[in-house]
């Protein structure tokens, strides 16, 4: 019944809409009238607040699956299956630095460990998009940064940008 289009377009900012939607509930939860119904529609407009601004700094990372392989998060590690290429696995604790790379028209995120191994994950790979939530835990990331780079890799030459490196 509904378009294909508009599914993929709403399907891809579904996260954003539903916060948006808690949003405009506080806020008409605080025009309501009262002190009590203010300082709950407040309590509500601040948690869609927050929820819409980390919708819209993951929202680069949610994209269709063009790319060979599936990425894996899961306890404490990044795990890429490569279907043309060899995957690998780096923990979380190990990573000391990020970058975001385009190589042949396509992005990659190179992963370094500590001891200078690397692993390439294409950007638009299966559950790719699990890596904004695994990125969070590093010290000192900022994830705006790392979403305006991840927006803009497709208008970029093949080139390299480190968004994120281990302090200390």
């Amino acid at each position: 019944m509904i378009r294909p289009e508009l599914r993929a377009w709403l399907s891809r900012r579904s996260e954003s809409l539903v916060a948006t939607a808690i949003l405009l509930a506080g806020l008409w939860l605080a025009f309501r009238g009262g002190w009590f119904f203010a300082a709950l529609g407040g309590l509500v407009l601040l948690v869609g607040l927050s929820l819409l601004i980390g919708a819209i700094r993951r929202l680069p990372f949610r994209r269709g699956i063009n790319a060979p392989g599936m990425v894996e998060v899961d306890e404490g590690a990044i795990r890429y299956y490569g279907a043309a290429v060899l995957g690998g696995e780096i923990a979380l604790r190990d990573l000391v630095e990020i970058r975001l790379l385009r190589l042949k028209g396509r992005g990659h995120w190179r992963l370094r460990s500590a001891s200078g191994e690397a692993l390439l994950v294409p950007v638009d790979a299966a559950g790719a998009e699990a890596l904004a939530h695994a990125f969070t835990a590093l010290p000192g990331l900022d994830m705006g940064i790392v979403s305006a780079a991840l927006a803009h890799v497709a208008d970029q030459p093949d080139t390299v940008r480190t968004v994120w490196r281990r302090p200390g």
